[in-house]
């Protein structure tokens, strides 16, 4: 190992950038929590669980911003097209 480094080139921040449309911030989530979302990406066989809890995120502010009505729509929609495939199977 060197004895001296020049970082006169150095650049502070990500070594990676940020893709656009995401922003990079510093969060603080319950140990369980975060234990819970890496466990899921575990048993999944891979994956990122920063997306896994983005999607979770997401799937909730749909569900305050969609009303019952539209809710039980799609779900019985979700349900019924899956009768139907089984039922061409």
């Amino acid at each position: 190992m060197d004895t001296e480094y020049d970082f006169s080139q150095g650049k502070r921040g990500a070594i990676e950038p940020t893709p656009e449309g995401k922003t990079r911030i510093t969060i603080r989530l319950d140990d369980d929590i975060l234990t819970w979302f890496r466990e899921q990406v575990h048993l999944a066989g891979g994956g990122n669980y920063q997306t896994l809890i983005n999607n979770a995120l997401r799937e909730y502010v749909q569900q305050r911003r969609e009303p019952l009505e539209e809710i039980l729509r799609r779900v019985v929609r979700e349900e019924l097209s899956q009768i139907n495939i089984r039922v061409s199977e």
